[in-house]
């Protein structure tokens, strides 16, 4: 069962790889570029991150922060799937690359350690995969597409970011801290450069902190 999953689920997330690709090329990537950031990045939400900061005319450091931001996530799934891993330290480097929402997704799911390892490896292979084809099918989509505006792709990453909100906001500390967050984000968002108010926009976090800390 883990099989056709993983790869009906690299097949989806492989479109998302094509809008990644047409973004970037857009944006002013090159076909290197765009390749070289889905094989060592290798987490869609902070490419779309970074590749917006520099479209919206942010510096790079603030794309890299961005990025960065947006894929601390990752680091709190790896006591989730480090089981599933040989304790030597050369395994356990090799396998935090793929330790991203999908593959953590699929190994979770499964019913016994062995299924679990096997999901993680079969979906991080087809995904990789996947979304390094369609990041380059995508950079040469968009030397064609004139205008990728006009086909809503745009909006791919705000999507993304709102689709990785909405699961924490059935909690009363992440709404308030989602709150918070836009709160900063939309009040310095006339004041400061492109990419600064995704960053700041952080620090929203707090307020959710505080609220646990005060009703504890």
């Amino acid at each position: 069962m883990y099989r056709r999953d993983s790869i009906l689920l690299s097949a989806a997330v492989g479109i998302v790889g094509v809008t990644f690709g047409v973004l970037a090329e857009t944006s002013g990537l090159t076909m290197a570029q765009a390749i070289a950031m889905s094989a060592f990045v290798f987490t869609g939400t902070s490419q779309f991150a970074a590749v917006i900061v520099i479209a919206s005319g942010g510096t790079e450091i603030a794309a890299v922060i961005s990025g960065l931001v947006l894929a601390l996530r990752n680091a709190f799934y790896g006591p989730s799937v480090a089981s599933l891993f040989r304790p030597s330290l050369a395994a356990k480097l090799s396998s935090a690359h793929f330790v991203i929402d999908e593959t953590t997704a699929m190994a979770t799911a499964q019913t016994s350690p062995e299924n679990a390892r096997r999901a993680f490896w079969t979906t991080a292979a087809w995904l990789y995969a996947l979304w390094n084809l369609g990041t380059a099918v995508g950079v040469i989509a968009g030397r064609v597409i004139a205008n990728p505006d006009a086909w809503g792709l745009d909006a791919a990453f705000p999507a993304a970011f709102v689709a990785l909100i909405i699961p924490h906001l059935q909690t009363t500390q992440g709404r308030l801290a989602a709150l918070g967050g836009a709160v900063i984000s939309i009040g310095i968002f006339p004041f400061t450069s492109p990419g600064i108010p995704v960053l700041a926009s952080v620090a929203g976090v707090a307020v959710g902190a505080i609220w646990i800390k005060v009703h504890q």
